[in-house]
């Protein structure tokens, strides 16, 4: 079956189903980066997608942020093989080490962890927002030539409170989402 635009989401509590327009159809990939990998190739095979955006949750490291972000490149925060290859790329390996959308300005940094702590690393590469799946997400939309797009709701302070901020908040960018697609289909 195939489809114009395909939308990735981890969790069905960030962006319910039923909240969509009618003849929208999601797939959730679940958290991490072995989920969405998993998921993203699934579906591109399934739906043969001539786009993909990703909606999802993100704390923040730039203090100054919130609401809804569009992401326009995206990093990996946790690929730690020094003194194999830097922070963030993955050695002996010939694909980007970032990943740039259609559209947007902030950078997200995607790692299969919750940060709760501060780290210098991300804001030396100038990382705005962390996630658990875009780098997965784009990644693969790379290799099949999908052009991608991302839209994070900033939930917490990427600090020790993260987990119950994220808890309370996970749902809050629902509206904000569809009224975004709705932007994104009317144009």
């Amino acid at each position: 079956m195939k489809t114009q635009l395909l939308i990735i989401t981890a969790l069905e509590s960030e962006l319910n189903q039923a909240a969509l327009p009618p003849g929208v159809g999601i797939v959730y990939s679940g958290v991490g980066k072995i989920n969405a990998t998993a998921a993203t190739l699934q579906a591109i095979h399934q739906f043969e997608p001539k786009q993909i955006i990703n909606f999802g949750t993100v704390g923040k490291i730039n203090p100054s942020l919130a609401g809804l972000l569009e992401i326009g490149k995206v990093i990996q925060r946790d690929m730690m093989t020094v003194p194999l290859a830097p922070r963030g790329q993955t050695p002996f390996c010939p694909k980007p080490i970032e990943y740039l959308s259609l559209n947007g300005d902030h950078v997200c940094g995607t790692g299969d962890s919750f940060v709760t702590a501060h780290d210098p690393w991300l804001k030396e590469q100038g990382v705005d927002v962390v996630d658990m799946e875009l780098f997965a997400i784009a990644s693969i939309a790379y290799q099949f030539n999908i052009p991608w797009q991302s839209f994070k709701y900033v939930t917490d302070d990427a600090n020790s409170d993260s987990g119950n901020e994220w808890k309370h908040r996970v749902n809050h960018g629902q509206e904000l989402y569809v009224s975004k697609l709705h932007d994104l289909l009317s144009a």
